[in-house]
């Protein structure tokens, strides 16, 4: 197979593309064949030695996600078969044209996705739909500010909140015009009031205008820190508003909660996908040999949407 490697921890310097022996399915895994791969902002920080990947998974080639078609089973898989179009999560690995994935971590591709937006959606949207609404519990008629809004999450969190019914802000740098396509009001997190649910994509810097931003009996859901992860907050804020701010990570929870994720994805999003009410954003797609361009534009502001990777043949 061809895969992305890091040799270390550090910059460019580590990157390196080159051919791997093919992995080989467990009793409950499958092998997917990939075009394309998903960069997340994880992968960076994996880079820089600060986010290893789960015991079990490969150490050395980054990659959150899979998008494909199954290849090969193992001896106890029922879900799947030679030939599925299949997308999902995976703890190490995603950045490679073979990739073994749990057979639960899985949902199927709807028709109406081709192979290079099926690669934009799964890190995407199963963090987006776990963080908004399996963790945050966003309902119809609340408000939803997204701080980071252009992302793959980002985008993501935009179009489901707007599915089912929110009023959804968006925080964001550049492309508003995009954002306001999508649905969202854009707005500066200063401006923000009567927020029932946040989605911080950024960092700590946002925390305290976050909280400021609440309504009564509102929700922060910390989803990205590349910004910063240590700030200060008033208590007597959150007390005051009867706040709640939770964390969340996908990548290393456990099995079954994982799998959960992914299958909530799978009742409640693919559909979605399937008849087109939301989408996967696309910012850029790098061959595989410019590796190292891909991760240097996933770390540059400005994007709106994945960065994604395209294996050759």
């Amino acid at each position: 197979m061809i895969a992305v490697t890091y040799t270390g921890a550090g910059g460019s310097e580590v990157v390196t593309v080159g051919e791997r022996p093919d992995p080989v399915p467990g009793d409950h895994e499958v092998l997917v064949r990939a075009t394309h791969a998903g960069l997340n902002p994880a992968d960076l920080a994996q880079r820089a030695g600060h986010y290893p990947a789960p015991a079990g998974s490969p150490q050395d080639i980054p990659g959150l996600e899979v998008s494909g078609r199954v290849v090969a089973c193992g001896a106890a898989v029922t879900a799947w078969r030679e030939g599925d179009r299949v997308f999902g999560i995976v703890g190490g690995g995603g950045l490679a044209d073979t990739v073994v994935a749990h057979e639960r971590h899985l949902a199927r591709v709807p028709d109406a996705l081709d192979d290079r937006d099926a690669a934009a959606v799964p890190e995407a949207f199963v963090t987006a739909h776990d963080a908004i609404f399996s963790r945050a519990a966003l309902s119809m008629g609340e408000t939803l500010l997204v701080n980071g809004a252009t992302g793959g999450v980002g985008t993501a969190a935009v179009q489901l909140g707007v599915a089912i019914g929110a009023r959804v802000l968006a925080n964001a740098r550049a492309h508003e015009d995009a954002l306001v396509q999508l649905g969202a009001e854009p707005v500066a997190l200063a401006d923000a009031a009567g927020v029932d649910v946040v989605i911080e994509l950024i960092g700590a810097q946002n925390l305290t205008g976050s909280l400021e931003a609440l309504a009564p009996l509102g929700r922060i859901i910390v989803v990205g820190t590349g910004a910063g992860a240590d700030t200060d907050i008033s208590l007597r804020a959150l007390m005051s508003k009867r706040a709640t701010v939770m964390g969340t990570v996908l990548r290393a929870r456990p099995l079954e909660q994982k799998a959960a994720a992914v299958q909530a994805f799978a009742h409640q999003v693919v559909p979605l996908l399937a008849n087109g009410r939301v989408k996967p954003l696309i910012d850029r797609v790098f061959p595989a040999a410019q590796a190292n361009e891909a991760f240097d534009h996933l770390a540059a502001p400005g994007k709106l949407g994945k960065v994604l990777i395209e294996f050759a043949g």
